[in-house]
């Protein structure tokens, strides 16, 4: 069995099917973990949400931000933006199966010594406590799903406290988790820059380069940050390499020492659409 790990999709389905091809994935043997965000900007979210649940065991999941607003969408409590491709999800005939199945995906997802996330985690956060709060995010979903969107938008708090409670402790959880690039070595976190990372002597820095990061002992898969491209260091594989926007749909085998491998995408949206 081979676990692939697989980049920000965003509804760019044929690019997917591309991936898997050149990737020489089967399902009777390996498996898919795709870093989140498989929906929005791309123009087959649809297609992309039916292929991966399809999938079943084969497939590990975490949400990532456009997933999450697809579900306070599909909730009644967010309104679609101008950007959002996501008519042809919530006008499907197995619309509520897909959200409900979406729903019940992780924010984090830990195996071994892999931990993935969508974004990112903040320097305090050991894999098991990113896991375990991961969790109470996982419960609130299930428990009250427009509860959680209600008070999920919004970057405030912008620091890790363990005192935080109720909808301020979950929104940073989520925000970390899906939104996270740039924090100071503390935990704060700003949630609005989406470019290159602030050159000195800003305290902003990526949220893996902290040296004291607690979860420097496992290696963390993540996406969410295009401007990047693909990050491959020790302890960390990055695969948002900007499908939609024109760059590439990113697939790496996490079992090996092989190259990743990419296929290209058409530029679907303008980088800074709203």
């Amino acid at each position: 069995m081979t676990r692939y790990a697989i980049g920000d999709v965003q509804g760019c389905v044929e690019e997917l099917r591309a991936l898997l091809a050149r990737l020489k994935f089967s399902a009777d043997r390996d498996r898919l973990w795709f870093v989140g965000d498989l929906v929005n900007r791309g123009p087959h979210s649809l297609a992309t949400l039916r292929m991966v649940r399809a999938l079943a065991d084969n497939a590990v999941v975490v949400l990532g931000n456009h997933d999450l607003h697809l579900l306070a969408v599909a909730y009644g409590v967010q309104r679609r933006r101008r950007s959002d491709t996501l008519d042809a999800v919530l006008r499907a005939p197995d619309r509520d199966a897909l959200i409900e199945w979406l729903g019940l995906q992780p924010l984090a997802h830990l195996e071994g010594s892999d931990l993935m996330v969508h974004a990112g985690v903040v320097p305090q956060w050991t894999a098991a406590r990113t896991l375990a709060l991961a969790a109470e995010v996982g419960g609130a979903l299930r428990r009250d799903p427009r509860a959680l969107f209600e008070h999920m938008y919004g970057d405030e708090p912008d620091r890790w406290e363990e005192r935080l409670a109720g909808a301020t402790r979950l929104r940073f959880i989520i925000n970390v988790l899906t939104r996270l690039r740039l924090c100071t070595a503390d935990g704060r976190v700003d949630i609005g820059i989406k470019g290159p990372p602030p050159p000195p002597p800003s305290p902003l820095r990526p949220w893996f380069e902290h040296p004291q990061r607690a979860t420097r002992d496992v290696r963390v898969i993540f996406g969410h940050w295009s401007a990047l491209g693909l990050v491959e260091r020790p302890g960390l594989l990055g695969l948002d390499s900007g499908c939609v926007w024109g760059g590439t749909l990113t697939g790496a085998d996490l079992d090996s020492d092989h190259q990743p491998v990419s296929v290209g995408c058409a530029a679907y949206q303008e980088i800074g659409a709203p």
